[in-house]
């Protein structure tokens, strides 16, 4: 997605070799009508896949999954990364996030997805591929299919990307990152 490439050149902040931050746009400001853009880049990808319902991890990834639910005509979950005391019947896993250096629960209530959901999992960036994992396990526990897979920003040099493509799921990535030399951005 052009769009979303151009913004990540102007905008985005090398943090080191490995972290790009994006939160001018994405991850604490929302540039809605780019939002709106990836939404709309998403739904037409995974438009006939038979999308019941779209999950994502809070809150990066709220937005685009948002935006893609609305144009799909269906709800959106977000896995959350703490245990609220009104979870009756929680799923729960660990995750390793690398941009926090940490390791955290994240969870689901178990009713929100049922065996016969096709879920579309979207999120903001894949790096490693830990919250995908969690995100997996969380949806397998609920006996649920996930039929694909939308990435915002993709780092593909990194692990998280052949994991997803060497289990046979339906990755779409709007922007991916070959390679970050010298903080230079070279496009897959």
């Amino acid at each position: 997605m052009n769009k979303l490439k151009k913004t990540i050149e102007e905008k985005g902040v090398f943090i080191n070799e490995d972290v790009l931050k994006v939160d001018s746009f994405l991850n604490h400001q929302i540039d809605v009508d780019l939002v709106e853009e990836m939404g709309q880049q998403f739904y037409e990808h995974f438009k006939d896949a038979g999308i019941t319902k779209v999950v994502t991890i809070e809150s990066s990834g709220i937005a685009p999954a948002y935006a893609c639910a609305r144009r799909l005509g269906t709800n959106m979950i977000f896995i959350k990364k703490s245990m609220p005391s009104t979870m009756i019947d929680p799923l729960y896993t660990s995750v390793y996030s690398f941009t926090k250096q940490k390791e955290y629960p994240i969870c689901i209530e178990k009713g929100m997805l049922a065996p016969d959901d096709r879920v579309l999992f979207i999120d903001d960036f894949l790096a490693n591929g830990e919250a995908f994992k969690g995100a997996e396990q969380l949806i397998g526990q609920t006996g649920a299919q996930i039929a694909g897979i939308g990435i915002c920003i993709e780092k593909r040099f990194q692990k998280g990307h052949d994991y997803i493509i060497k289990a046979g799921y339906d990755l779409y990535s709007l922007a991916s990152i070959a390679s970050t030399d010298h903080k230079k951005i070279k496009w897959a």
